[in-house]
């Protein structure tokens, strides 16, 4: 069976996915990129994100790549798609990610509002699901073809999914930043109680990167 897999996770020292203070001019909150600037750098993102040339390879890189060999499909949380709360009211809004989004696969969107899929460029197409992350999942399996989904952000969508123990991987990279407050991953929920533990750990100069299975 695919597996559900999280990649390339960043957190602060503190613990923090994301900053104060979030809006449209700040996604990730205050100081939230910050956490991310080790990814920003690789080649893999500048291409495979940014659709340009440049960045660093090495083993930072190496990770960002295993976040995206064998992903049949995606599933994010509404924050993950856009700003907007609510019932949507602005149908022109596609997503952060512009006309043509890095995920190229299906992305199932996490969202208590129904609302017509989206197609866009270069074989992404994001469906909403609006009756929990069972069926997300679901349906996520099934457009992935045996190969796996990966579960994107934010933090309340993966401890929905921690906790119903339906996460197999769980990649982290630890940040040498401090953000004082946002949304902390762990906060309310007991990794070892859950049957996960780590398998991997991996220093380089600008983050720690921890992998962790759950025992079967």
């Amino acid at each position: 069976m695919s597996q559900l897999r999280v990649s390339c996770f960043s957190l602060s020292l503190d613990g923090f996915a994301a900053g104060p203070a979030q809006s449209l001019e700040n996604p990730i909150g205050v100081g939230g990129l910050e956490v991310h600037e080790w990814m920003f750098r690789t080649e893999t993102f500048r291409r495979s994100v940014l659709g340009e040339g440049g960045g660093e390879t090495g083993v930072d890189d190496d990770f960002v790549t295993r976040g995206f060999e064998n992903i049949g499909a995606w599933i994010i949380g509404r924050n993950m798609f856009g700003a907007e709360r609510g019932p949507w009211r602005d149908d022109s809004w596609k997503g952060w990610w512009g006309d043509s989004p890095p995920f190229h696969a299906p992305v199932f969107v996490l969202t208590q509002h129904a609302r017509d899929p989206i197609e866009m460029a270069g074989g992404t197409t994001f469906h909403f699901v609006n009756d929990g992350i069972h069926a997300a999942l679901g349906r996520g399996r099934d457009a992935a073809h045996g190969m796996d989904v990966r579960l994107g952000g934010g933090v309340a969508t993966i401890q929905q999914y921690l906790r119903a123990q339906l996460v197999d991987e769980l990649h982290l990279a630890i940040t040498p930043v401090l953000l004082g407050e946002g949304e902390r991953l762990f906060s309310g929920v007991d990794m070892r109680a859950l049957g996960y533990q780590c398998v991997e750990r991996i220093v380089t100069d600008r983050v720690i990167h921890v992998v962790l299975k759950r025992e079967t």
